[in-house]
């Protein structure tokens, strides 16, 4: 057991946070998401909240400063997007409002940039569009 490590980040998370570099790119996808078949590593966190993992591990992760550091799928054209998933993803990575911006990008562009991810993590997140992909910065 490490002091200050949040029981959601398994062993295997930790282990690959660290592996991390600038400009890697790791995502937090909802249940649906199709891990697997796309390609890097996957890292299960079944039942566990993306709200909950992020909110583990941003003390322990720079975002990049040098390019968009967050990235969420954008809704399918004529589906509706959820705005309290974004909301509960912001309040979870800054304690409020503030921080910057969630860049959306369509569903095949988002498969795309996962398929070059260091990592997808898997966990049990239900709400739909549910995915976000966190660009790793230096640390300062």
């Amino acid at each position: 057991m490490l002091k200050n490590i949040s029981p959601v980040i398994s062993p295997t998370l930790l282990k690959v946070l660290a592996e991390m570099g600038h400009g890697d790119e790791i995502i937090f996808a909802d249940a649906h998401f199709p891990a697997h078949s796309i390609g890097p590593q996957v890292i299960r966190a079944d039942g566990v909240l993306v709200s909950d993992l992020l909110a583990a591990v941003i003390p322990l992760f720079e975002l990049d400063s040098y390019a968009s550091p967050l990235v969420m799928m954008a809704p399918v054209s004529g589906d509706e997007l959820d705005s309290r998933v974004e909301q509960r993803y912001r309040q979870a990575l800054f304690n409020e409002s503030h921080g910057p911006a969630i860049e959306r990008i369509d569903r095949y562009a988002f498969y795309e940039r996962a398929q070059h991810a260091f990592a997808i993590v898997i966990t049990g997140e239900r709400a739909k569009y549910g995915n976000i992909l966190l660009k790793k910065g230096v640390t300062p």
